[in-house]
Parts: C-alpha cells; structure tokens; sequence
C-alpha cells in the first residue's frame, strides 16, 4: 500500500505450460511486459515483474476516487521442459521474497486453460508446488483464473453452464479455494474494459480476505 491515494495489490501467476500465464499477466498490467507466444517449449525460464500505471475508477477511499496500481509476477511453469521442480520451487521462491517480501502477496493466481479437460495428476503437480510455496494458508490466498475462456464460449458454454460439466478435479479445486474464479479471454487485443472488469473481481476476493498478505518479512 502507498499514500492513501492509492493502493498496491501483488500478483503472482503460477500454472503450466502453454496455460496462458505470461498474457494473463499482461492483461491485468494493461501492456506486454512479459513475453508470450505460442511454443513447442516453456518460454518463461525465470521469473519477472511487471507494473501496471495508475489505474482509476475502480476504487475509491473515504469517499474519494484513489488509484490502483497492480504488480504482477510472472513464474515459470510446472511441469517445465527444461527446470527440474527444484529449481522451479527455489526460484519462485526467491522471487516472492524479493519482490513482495516488504509488502507480502495479495493473491496468486492458478492459471489453467477453460479450453482443456483438468485430470488429477496435472492438477496435482501445480498444485502441491502453491502449497510448498505459500504454506498451510495457501487456499485462503489462491484463485483460479481460466484463459481461453473464448473457446469455450464459442464451444456454447457460458460460465455457470462450463462450471457444471467441469471435470470433478477442477471442481474439487475450485471449492477448495472457496470458489474464487475468473474466466479470462485469450484476445490479444487488451480491452480496458474486460481488464477493469477481472480487476474488481481480484478486488472483491482481495477484500474478502481482509485485505491480507501472504509472505511479508517482519521486521525486526
């Protein structure tokens, strides 16, 4: 958090390979700060921070308009075609402490494609890395976010209708995170307004958990 002006919300992107991590974070800073494109490969091979400018009219305190500003760090994936778990875990880990150990980490966010069935083993991988990396709270401070959410869309599924004949596995996952979810199109085209719109839905589960943070050093 800044002046009372204006308000920091950390970020962190975690998933697979080709899930859409790298232009998910793109989408939320409003810019192409992280490299994302279509490979036989991983493409992310080590962490990085990218920031948003100030945002306005999505938050407003005592009574007035303040601004947003988002930080978001982009991992690399797990599985990774080329980084053993261990060093995937160590640098993320790393990263988190350098990046928002003053502050801490508001949320991170579990990228997965809309577009592709979630089995358990897959699920599995991610997933026990968040909880090497966050701790024992990591439900309370992780939300799912759904790219490609477009194809799904036009496979004629709308949001509540996909969640329905979701696959056991993700819906597991999704109840263990207390249901928050963000569906999120895989347009290269950055449009304001569906940015705003996922930013007040990371807002709202922001504020639900009492605007706390995950990671923060105490100082001694």
């Amino acid at each position: 958090m800044a002046d009372s002006n204006e308000m920091t919300i950390n970020l962190a992107v975690l998933g697979k390979t080709q899930t859409g991590k790298s232009a998910a974070g793109n989408r939320l800073l409003g810019s192409s700060d992280f490299e994302s494109r279509l490979s036989p490969s991983s493409v992310t091979t080590r962490c990085s921070l990218g920031r948003s400018g100030r945002i306005l009219g999505l938050i407003r305190r005592n009574g007035c308009e303040a601004a947003l500003r988002v930080r978001v760090l982009d991992t690399p994936s797990y599985p990774h075609s080329a980084l053993s778990k261990e060093q995937v875990r160590d640098t993320v880990r790393a990263a988190l402490a350098q990046h928002f150990g003053e502050e801490g980490l508001h949320l991170a966010l579990l990228v997965l494609r809309a577009d592709l069935p979630l089995c358990p083993d897959e699920s599995n991988d991610t997933v026990q890395l968040i909880q090497e990396l966050l701790g024992p709270t990591w439900k309370d401070f992780t939300a799912v976010l759904l790219t490609h959410a477009d194809k799904a869309e036009e496979a004629g599924y709308s949001e509540e209708t996909y969640l329905h004949s979701a696959s056991s596995t993700l819906l597991s996952l999704l109840s263990s995170v207390q249901h928050k979810c963000i569906f999120l199109d895989n347009h290269n085209s950055i449009i304001k307004e569906e940015r705003n719109i996922v930013l007040r839905k990371l807002l709202n589960f922001i504020r639900t958990n009492n605007y706390q943070v995950l990671l923060k050093h105490s100082k001694e």
